[in-house]
């Protein structure tokens, strides 16, 4: 049953690269910016669809829970101070 399992994801990941390569080729030879326009504004709006799908709202007891971890980890000196996070920011760019 797994094995039977694992051919089918190799089946359907295989079907999907295939079908990305061919959507790729597809975009490369495309001449009308209209069309290259609407299938950015798509591609961005189905992407935020799946962000939204993926975020869940914070319960008020797991809030409250992690600014009690917080305060405890700035009394513990656990943080990173904003200078030096930006400093750090600056070595990444």
């Amino acid at each position: 049953m797994i094995i039977e399992k694992m051919q089918l994801y190799k089946k359907e990941k295989m079907d999907l690269q295939t079908r990305k390569i061919t959507f790729v080729q597809e975009f490369l030879r495309l001449q009308n910016e209209e069309i290259i326009s609407g299938l950015e504004h798509l591609l961005r709006k189905k992407k935020a669809e799946q962000i939204d799908k993926l975020l869940t709202p914070m319960s008020i007891d797991q809030f409250n829970l992690e600014i009690d971890q917080s305060m405890r980890d700035s009394v513990d000196g656990k943080f990173t101070s904003a200078t030096d996070l930006k400093k750090k920011a600056r070595k990444w760019s």
